[in-house]
């Protein structure tokens, strides 16, 4: 098979989650640019319907669902929905997520738990409805989770206190690994993508503090490529692996 081909996303659907905007809109350009199908979910509805406006415009077939995955009786039934529109789910990226800036000693537990439940037991959960309604029946899929170079490092104190944050992309990190080694006799690869500081409303206010080799934050086009090797059949021999996409953050 050529390398064009082994990319070509055509006749697969991939669901991001969190895919309004920010990294998740950028990645679902990446793979709708390859052909695929897209669905999109995220809170807001408008912010929604703003993202699948702009996705149209570039030819690109999507459809938006408003999901909140804090709510965990949400998940099932729009995984459900995706499946009744579309039939298959071949791609999901993990990408919804939240953080809260706090001191380790004065975190509320609130503010724990609403991280924790979102970042990783929303994306636990979607990856399960996913796998057992169309994955392991097509003994077929390609799952991306939305690490962090927090999930690998810690934080200088002076620049941000994230310890919810970090935790629960470490989780990511983690549960990347070991879904990796249970499904993959079902040819489902599992891996992870690792962004340093991009332009986003998450990192408004400290990606002017952080440096890298590179000199400069994440671009708009600096995880389609990534993004799409991982949904695609030239990467069908990598699973369990976290690929840092961070301007060299984390090698000094």
């Amino acid at each position: 098979m050529s390398v064009k081909s082994l990319l070509d996303l055509r006749g697969q659907v991939a669901l991001i989650t969190g895919g309004s905007r920010g990294l998740g809109l950028q990645i679902a350009a990446g793979l709708g640019e390859m052909g695929a199908r897209l669905v999109i979910t995220a809170r807001k509805a408008d912010e929604l319907e703003k993202a699948a406006g702009l996705l149209l415009q570039q030819g690109i077939e999507v459809l938006p669902l408003v999901c909140d995955l804090s709510d965990t009786a949400a998940v099932t039934p729009m995984v459900e929905q995706v499946l009744k529109t579309w039939g298959q789910i071949d791609i999901l990226v993990n990408n919804a997520g939240t953080t809260w800036g706090a001191p380790a000693e004065e975190h509320p537990l609130d503010a724990w738990q609403k991280v924790i439940n979102l970042n990783l037991t929303g994306a636990f959960l979607v990856t399960q409805a996913v796998g057992k309604l169309s994955m392991i029946p097509c003994r077929r899929g390609r799952i991306i989770n939305i690490a962090s170079v927090a999930g690998l490092l810690g934080n200088d104190p002076q620049v941000m206190s994230t310890l919810a944050y970090n935790t629960s992309k470490g989780g990511m990190v983690n549960m990347t690994r070991a879904l990796a080694a249970e499904w993959a006799q079902y040819q489902i690869t599992v891996n992870a993508i690792a962004p340093g500081f991009f332009p986003t409303r998450m990192t408004k206010g400290t990606i002017e503090r952080v440096g890298c080799p590179l000199g400069r934050a994440g671009g708009e086009e600096d995880l389609k490529g990534v993004a799409v090797l991982l949904a695609s059949d030239a990467s069908a021999y990598i699973t369990g692996q976290v690929i840092a996409v961070d301007g060299g953050m984390t090698i000094v």
